[in-house]
């Protein structure tokens, strides 16, 4: 017994060891996380992608009503009609003209011969009746020979008919094997001629044999004519939503083959080669966005919780895109994860994530380019809309714009293809597209806006949204430092503004700047007569401590204001931004007036020095700069434009020397920019004013008035 306890005690130390290890180890987590999401998107994929396919055959009922769920190319009747084109096509011929040349020729000798033989009166009636039958081709009585011995006018005429007729029918063309049926033609011309039927016999044996084939046929020529009368045959395309077959229905064979072009039927080699091409093409997109925000968003790269959360918000955009593909393409609110991700990640995650997003309705939707075009441009909108956030109302004002993006896309697809016109169906379909459009700009907003606080409160982001609730004076914390201490209220105060003008001067968050200015000394709440700006009655209750028990209450501010925090659930970066404002800074008045008391030399210097850590961000950098220059100007007795630029040179100086900006990411350029802000903004407080004598004021003031 005791050996299978301390079996069980060894293995649930190994699984807490492991856990431990897992918990450390980001990538680890990343990986993971990684193989996770991939399974859950090439999940959904499939089965909202990748149609379902059946068992069909010719002549067999179908099992259920099939409608097309995609658009597609009806590749069998395309090519039947393709087909039918090209058999309309006929036949190319090269015509060879040469034969009624020489046809012609052989006439005109055989009768220039006759002529002649008919005119010699030195042959004897015998003889030119024995020469007339040479020229003949057949032998043929010569009392049908006798014929020719009429007169040359007679003879003459006959020839121009057989010219006529050779010629009218030789140019008609005569293809290999007709030359029967041209003979046939040819002797139903000549027993039509005005002439002795002797003549006609005479004709047509003499015509015979100079009909042979002139047209020889093409083969190249004949298959490009019917090559172009197929191109200019526009393929069949079966839209989406068209019904392809009914339930119970004997399956034709034409719909058999529409079936397999759309991949429906079971067994064809779209099963395993869909899948495995989508895993293939989602892997390419995994690849392509893990550089990219490796890149480009860093920041959220390296936190495993930050990816989950985007993570998650791209799960659920592409389950609402699903969902909503069965009511209209032009609903898939692709806007709502464009929104989401910009307001809490930034745009630059939102730019890339969009455009995988609008891949993803490619894929769902079976490649129609209008949803991806309104996917596309309507995430685009949103992500311009809300990337300066500066009030909730704004994400209602997104859903706006992502609507009139959407009409105007679906105004302009319909008439590009031809889809607009008065009558009532047309009209009612870009109706139904048109109140999805702008329904999916409206229904995207409002679900940004009911997702935002769960997944702020899930996973502890930190939101414009929220900096902006905190920004305002009705928080319970400011309110409690305007009654408690009012002057650490107005330093705040003053603080912020100069935080977020240099902020914004250094493109860091200017947001979150003012905001954590306002917070950054929530500390002094705990002891508020302890710091000078609070002591309106002139007490000072340091008279009566030692200068090591003073510096120890004021740097305990930042980590008081830290606990104070966290009880009004403060987000880290501001807690943040209140424990580091300070840095590793050196309490000077103190060890001071600690070196000045002491005797022996025995003061350390750490003692007197803010616990820190150094700021780490921007932000905090930038509001402990502001913090110092906002007290060490106006502990100045002469505060002018001069004095007050060297004050601020000289404390940033200070700060830059005693290493405290080394852990932000500021550079020299950034911090001149800094300064600039400072000077700017303080030198326009502090400008030195005009002092009007009595009666010269009495006098401006009048004037003024009469102005008015």
């Amino acid at each position: 017994m005791e050996g299978i306890e301390m079996k069980k005690k060894i293995a649930s130390a190994d699984l807490f060891n492991r856990s431990i290890a897992f918990k450390d180890n980001r990538r680890l987590q990343k990986l993971v996380l990684a193989v996770v999401l991939f399974l859950a998107i090439y999940i959904i994929l499939v089965i909202f992608s990748m149609p379902a396919r059946f068992e069909l055959s010719v002549g067999r009922p179908s099992t259920q009503t099939i409608f097309a769920p995609r658009d597609v190319i009806d590749e069998h009747t395309t090519s039947l009609l393709r087909e039918q084109a090209a058999q309309m096509v006929p036949e190319a011929y090269d015509y060879d003209p040469l034969i009624l040349d020489r046809a012609l020729n052989e006439l005109t000798r055989f009768f220039d011969k006759a002529i002649g033989i008919q005119a010699n009166n030195e042959l004897e009636r015998p003889d030119q009746l024995e020469s007339l039958q040479l020229l003949i081709p057949e032998e043929m009585p010569l009392s049908t020979i006798s014929a020719l011995l009429t007169d040359s006018a007679t003879m003459r005429g006959l020839q121009g008919r057989l010219n006529t007729s050779v010629s009218e029918i030789f140019e008609s063309g005569i293809r290999e094997g007709e030359e029967d049926l041209i003979r046939r033609r040819l002797n139903q011309e000549i027993a039509l001629y005005p002439f002795s039927a002797d003549l006609k016999r005479i004709a047509e044996v003499v015509v015979k044999p100079l009909v042979e084939q002139n047209m020889t046929f093409n083969a190249q020529v004949t298959e490009d004519n019917r090559d172009q009368a197929r191109r200019q045959i526009e393929p069949v395309r079966i839209l989406r939503g068209t019904l392809i077959v009914s339930e119970g229905e004997p399956v034709t064979e034409q719909q058999l083959f529409l079936l397999e072009d759309l991949g429906l039927i079971r067994g064809q080699r779209a099963d395993y080669a869909g899948y495995i091409g989508l895993f293939l093409l989602l892997a390419i997109i995994f690849i392509v966005v893990v550089i990219y925000m490796s890149i480009f968003v860093s920041e959220v790269y390296k936190s495993p919780k930050l990816l989950l959360l985007m993570g998650l918000v791209f799960v659920i955009t592409l389950l609402l895109a699903a969902a909503t593909t069965y009511f209209s393409g032009y609903l898939i609110p692709v806007a709502t994860g464009a929104i989401l991700i910009t307001v809490i990640f930034g745009y630059k995650p939102a730019l890339m994530i969009n455009m995988v997003m609008a891949l993803m309705v490619g894929l769902i939707t079976g490649g129609d380019y209008t949803f991806v075009l309104i996917a596309l441009f309507g995430g685009l909108v949103s992500i311009y809309a809300v990337t300066r956030l500066s009030q909730r109302s704004d994400l209602a004002r997104a859903g706006f714009y992502v609507a009139l993006t959407n009409a105007a896309i679906i105004v302009s697809s319909h008439l590009f293809l031809g889809n607009m016109s008065l009558e009532i169906d047309s009209l009612r379909n870009f109706s139904y597209d048109l109140v999805a459009g702008i329904g999916n700009g409206i229904f995207s907003s409002v679900v940004a806006i009911g997702l935002l606080p769960f997944l702020e409160s899930l996973f502890n982001v930190t939101t414009a949204i929220t900096l902006l609730e905190l920004s305002s004076p009705n928080h319970p914390l400011l309110r409690e430092m305007l009654m408690k201490a009012p002057g650490t209220y107005y330093h705040s105060m003053m603080v912020s503004n100069l935080a977020e003008t240099a902020a914004e001067r250094v493109n860091a968050n200017s947001l979150l700047a003012r905001v954590g200015a306002y917070y950054h000394d929530i500390g002094k709440l705990k002891r508020p007569f302890f710091f000078s700006e609070n002591q309106l009655s002139g007490e000072n209750p340091h008279t009566r401590l030692s200068p090591n028990l003073s510096a120890l209450i004021i740097g305990s501010h930042p980590k008081d204001g830290i606990e104070l925090g966290q009880r009004h659930r403060l987000p880290e970066v501001i807690l943040d931004i209140a424990l580091q404002h300070h840095g590793t800074s050196m309490i000077s008045f103190f060890y001071q007036q600690a070196l000045e008391n002491n005797t022996h030399n025995d003061v350390v210097a750490e003692n007197f020095r803010y616990d820190g850590p150094k700021p780490q961000s921007k932000e905090a950098a930038i509001i402990m700069l502001a913090d110092a220059i906002e007290a060490g100007v106006r502990s100045l007795s002469d505060a002018t434009g001069n004095k007050v630029e060297q004050m601020i040179r000289k404390m940033i100086r200070e700060k830059l020397e005693d290493g405290q900006l080394e852990q932000c990411e500021l550079t020299l350029s950034d911090i001149e920019k800094i300064a600039q802000a400072f000077i700017y903004i303080m030198s326009g407080i502090y400008h030195s004013r005009i002092e009007y004598p009595e009666k010269d004021l009495r006098a401006e003031i009048e004037r003024s008035r009469a102005l008015q």
